[in-house]
């Protein structure tokens, strides 16, 4: 099989690509689960542009700087602000549809935001809606072909660049090679990694762990965001409580009855992400506690309903209303910054080998994601990446050589997520990286006897686990979603990004 462009993941970032893609020739985007599986369809808080008359692009730009704690690339920042207004109007021009107010759009603010320039859909479905749109427009493509339950094995190489991959197909329970000009690896997260986690299943760092293995430079990959509060319910799924609540003014209380953000930061419940996730563990810590609660009681219910109708479905449907009852909530992982490195076209150091979304690392988020940037940079760093990607367009790889043979990993799955959650989760320290770095070189690894996308997963998982934890270890400093107990100081010297390849170890660029 040889399409022309070979697109891995159905999120937002890769429809967009694909669309794009598609002037140019034939496009095969491919998803590990079903087509409409994936952490972009989970997305409630929004997307954030500015675009209301009170807002600036500048602000928009200030504001995501502040947040990413001195680690955003300028000018990946600026680049998501500036063309973020053309993208979005391109969204509607193809039929998504925001909530309006009014003749105008009505805007939620979030955390670390200065204006009201949160874009929803549906109240807490803008992911949902944004993935509808694109899929929408990109079946419409005659050239745009899609193959669900397939997943990334490995990357097909040739003479130092990417001629394609190779996917196990779940159906025919095989292997098969699907060769292309060029690659787009828009496989979104990795949250599963962790035992807690707002993502769904399909988040195991897959495009990572690939990428990491062709020789590709993996950057900023300790910078892993926990969002501050996930659903903390018995026999509930660890449902995202988005940050629009707090936006909407739901208060944080510990199970002393107190309001404690005030207490922490100026800006209370909309203090940055890491700020409220690291507070509300402290809480947790000091009150022996495994959850602290969110408060709409003092809202209007049917605002709130109307608001948040998925939440508070979700939430009634395990027997919690939100409206008349304190909401039980925990920080769990949700976001990783960093990622495969690129630059503002998506353009890996592997000639070929493009990525956009979570996936990748252009820098846009720093040590710390402003909330409701990620649909945005999915959109953006899409279109642009497809962009570049015609320059492929009629220039065939060499034949791809050997893949070597699949080595999985001798260890229970929730194993390696207790250990990543305990030692490399929102508070870390070197004893604690040190010891689940020498557990993962220990764990056997054998052949690839009988395949399963289980076992892919844990295969991938076990090799970003180790990654996050050599990254985290060598970066000897506290700064934004990175937290380390023995060294809490922000400094200087490290002011830079992580970089780390197959070949080489953890520096600092």
């Amino acid at each position: 099989m040889t399409p022309d462009f070979l697109v891995v993941g159905a999120g937002v970032a890769g429809l967009r690509a694909a669309i794009e893609l598609s002037r140019f020739g034939e496009v095969l985007v491919i998803a590990k689960a079903g087509l409409r599986e994936s952490s972009s369809e989970y997305a409630q808080g929004g997307i954030a542009v500015a675009l209301s008359d009170d807002d600036e692009v500048e602000l928009h730009e200030q504001d995501t700087l502040a947040a990413g704690a001195g680690l955003c690339d300028p000018a990946a920042v600026h680049c998501l602000v500036e063309e973020g207004p053309a993208c979005i109007q391109q969204l509607l021009d193809w039929g998504a549809q925001f909530d309006r107010k009014g003749d105008g759009f009505l805007f939620g603010l979030e955390g670390a935001h200065s204006r009201r320039r949160i874009l929803h859909a549906k109240g807490d479905s803008t992911g949902r809606e944004i993935s509808r749109t694109l899929y929408r427009e990109a079946v419409a493509h005659d050239n745009i072909h899609f193959r669900s339950h397939s997943a990334i094995v490995d990357l097909l190489m040739a003479g130092g660049e990417a001629a394609g991959a190779l996917v196990y197909d779940e159906s025919s329970h095989r292997q098969m090679r699907i060769y292309a000009h060029a690659v787009l690896l828009a496989t979104g997260g990795m949250g599963r990694l962790f035992r807690y986690t707002t993502n769904p299943d399909v988040a195991t760092g897959d495009g990572v762990a690939a990428a990491y293995r062709a020789g590709a430079q993996i950057s900023d990959i300790e910078f892993i965001q926990f969002h501050p509060t996930a659903l903390h319910l018995e026999g509930a799924p660890h449902f995202l409580l988005s940050e629009a609540l707090r936006g909407e003014g739901a208060y944080l209380i510990n199970t002393e009855g107190e309001r404690f953000m005030p207490g922490y930061h100026e800006r209370a419940e909309l203090a940055p992400r890491d700020v409220v996730s690291r507070s509300i563990f402290k809480e947790m810590h000091r009150t022996g506690a495994d959850h602290v609660f969110l408060d709409l009681r003092h809202l209007d219910a049917g605002f709130v309903r109307q608001r948040f109708p998925r939440i508070y479905d979700t939430c009634l449907a395990h027997g919690m209303d939100i409206t008349s009852s304190l909401v039980p909530a925990a920080p769990a992982a949700h976001y990783s910054m960093g990622g495969v490195r690129t630059d503002l076209d998506g353009k890996t150091n592997i000639p070929r080998l493009y990525a956009a979304g979570e996936v990748a690392s252009t820098g846009v988020h720093g040590a710390n994601r402003l909330a409701s940037n990620s649909l945005l940079e999915g959109v953006v760093f899409g279109a642009r990446a497809g962009k570049a990607m015609q320059e492929w367009i009629g220039r065939a790889p060499a034949a791809a050589g050997e893949v070597p043979e699949p080595l999985l990993p001798v260890m229970e799955e929730p194993e390696l997520r207790r250990l990543t959650w305990e030692d490399c989760g929102i508070r870390r320290h070197a004893q604690q990286l040190e010891a689940i770095i020498e557990r993962l070189a220990l764990t056997p690894m054998i052949p690839c006897r009988e395949a399963t996308t289980a076992l892919y997963e844990l295969r991938n998982m076990h090799t970003v686990a180790g990654l996050v934890a050599r990254c985290a270890l060598a970066r000897r400093e506290s700064r934004g979603a990175h937290f380390r107990a023995d060294f809490p100081e922000t400094l200087h010297e490290f002011q830079k990004h992580s970089l780390i390849t197959k070949t080489n170890e953890v520096k600092f660029i």
